[in-house]
């Protein structure tokens, strides 16, 4: 069997080379912990890329479906990500988009490997460009991105860290409702390690993250440094079950479409810049707006709290549509209000996948 991706070649209008560049990475990538492009075909009106068929699921379904779950079991699954990366960083590939949703299982199997899928961002180094474009998912992205320098491979180290990180708690470790904020927290690196969350978890999975989510990009480890990390490559991942509470932050965390939306960053910068956040970071936002003292998990479950508390003070006689107080809005909503909604979308990817099928071809179908 096989999975077959359908997108319409009105789709296609001006996005031929996002398309072709995805399609000759996919062309150039052969290992086992990647969704592999097995053919295409194309018809008058469609595009069809026949891919490896990958029936596991997403890795947060997983984890929250599992009973057991373990530093060493994050530990496995990083080091086949590790793997996977180091092998196209040495083909000269950036993936630039990895997230925990483009992680999928191969199959239903309880020891099934984990694939890395969707190259639609991906790049070539060394294709005659420099990357300097911002682009991937907010939450992902390494501050080098957001300030617009040229960058590296080392992108990818940066988000297989905060995908390492958010394995081992459930929530991510860059937080805020306020776009400009989010961004000022990942420029500056500024994550913590919160208890009680992070009590369970071993240094030596705290040193790895570090090393990973390094501000500057030279310091920060290469994959193949980090498949050394002992934490990777010895035995120092605990055993400990810890699915209790990273499901539950998994579940409380990760409906926000926030961090699921791919994203082309160039606009936002410019406006924070307008703002004068990257001059002023340490003095007029820390004053004006100073970190709450309690953590980011915490943060997130107080506005969750305040948007369910504002719902319940609504007049009991009046509806939603009727009410002089709207009910709270959800964080998409949010957003929308918020000054930066309108960068927010004008800087969001409009793929050539989203009007894509998919569906499952047998492999003595006819061809489409």
């Amino acid at each position: 069997m096989f999975a077959v991706k359908c997108i319409p070649k009105k789709a296609l209008k001006g996005k031929e080379s996002s398309i072709e560049n995805e399609i000759n990475v996919l062309r150039k990538i052969k290992h086992e912990n990647i969704v592999a492009l097995e053919d295409i075909y194309e018809s008058s009106n469609h595009l069809y890329l026949i891919m490896q068929l990958v029936s596991g699921g997403e890795l947060f379904d997983r984890i929250v479906e599992k009973g057991f779950y373990t530093e060493k079991d994050a530990s496995t699954l990083i080091r086949q990500v590790l793997d996977a990366v180091d092998y196209l960083h040495k083909l000269g590939i950036v993936h630039r988009d990895l997230k925990p949703e483009n992680l999928l299982y191969f199959n239903p199997q309880d020891e099934s490997k984990i694939m890395i899928s969707d190259f639609g961002l991906s790049k070539m180094e060394g294709s005659g460009d420099v990357m300097s474009t911002a682009c991937g998912t907010p939450g992902y992205v390494a501050p080098e991105v957001l300030a617009q320098k040229p960058y590296s491979k080392a992108v990818d180290c940066w988000s297989i860290g905060v995908i390492a990180y958010i394995l081992l708690c459930g929530y991510p470790p860059f937080y805020d409702e306020n776009d400009s904020k989010l961004f000022e927290q990942i420029l500056k690196a500024d994550y913590e390690f919160d208890a009680p969350y992070w009590d369970d978890i071993s240094d030596s999975a705290k040193d790895f993250i570090g090393s990973l989510m390094e501000k500057d990009p030279a310091k920060r480890f290469t994959c193949d440094q980090a498949l050394r990390h002992p934490w990777i490559a010895g035995d120092t991942a605990l055993c400990k079950n810890i699915h209790e509470s990273v499901s539950r932050q998994i579940r409380k965390n990760f409906a926000k479409s926030k961090w699921r939306q791919a994203f082309n960053a160039t606009a936002v910068v410019r406006h924070m810049r307008r703002l004068q956040l990257s001059s002023s970071m340490g003095q007029s936002m820390d004053s004006s707006h100073p970190h709450p003292p309690n953590s980011r998990a915490a943060q997130m479950q107080n506005q969750r709290n305040q948007a369910n508390q504002d719902q319940a003070n609504q007049t009991p006689n009046q509806t939603p549509s009727q009410s002089s107080t709207q009910p709270s809005p959800s964080p998409s909503q949010t957003r929308s209000q918020n000054p930066n909604a309108a960068i927010m979308k004008s800087f969001s990817v409009d793929s050539p996948h989203k009007d894509c099928k998919w569906t499952c071809m047998h492999p003595h179908t006819h061809k489409p």
